[in-house]
């Protein structure tokens, strides 16, 4: 099994036990295949006051979000015939920012990067999520000096 087969299997584990969670930060951004990371464990969030999922395999990376940052993002994908809930590839690197003391400066400013050169996802697409999560000023010097 290779190794974007071995992550999609996991992530259909770990959708079937959490059937109410999202695949976010870095396991969405390997699926998305924006990075070079590759996540030992399968980053999902839940509601905040959601009971954690428990598994064995694969090992979970549990974050929890309230409100839009939760609900707004979401794209439901077919994998191995069954639906995982995983945020989109813009709202992943809204998030990214937003918890970029978790996953790193550098892995967000790559994800942003990479992320608009190859034309995958566009800056007035990331925008109305930078704004759910409250990172617009974060961002703006890094969206400006990739666009401006």
């Amino acid at each position: 099994m290779g190794a974007t087969s071995l992550l999609h299997h996991s992530l259909v584990i770990a959708a079937s036990a959490a059937p109410k969670s999202v695949v976010c930060l870095l396991s969405a951004l390997r699926f998305h295949d924006v990075t070079t990371q590759n996540p030992s464990e399968i980053w999902l969030a839940i509601e905040r006051r959601s009971r954690a999922p428990s598994l064995d395999y694969p090992p979970l990376r549990v974050f929890r979000f309230s409100g839009r940052a939760f609900t707004q993002g979401v794209e439901s994908i077919a994998v191995e015939g069954r639906r995982v809930r995983i945020y989109s590839l813009a709202k992943t690197i809204a998030d990214l920012f937003k918890y970029r003391h978790k996953v790193g400066l550098d892995v967000a400013v790559e994800a942003l990067r990479d992320s608009i050169r190859s034309g995958k996802v566009k800056p007035g697409e990331i925008d109305p999520f930078a704004r759910i999560c409250r990172v617009q000023e974060v961002m703006r010097p890094y969206l400006e000096a990739l666009v401006g």
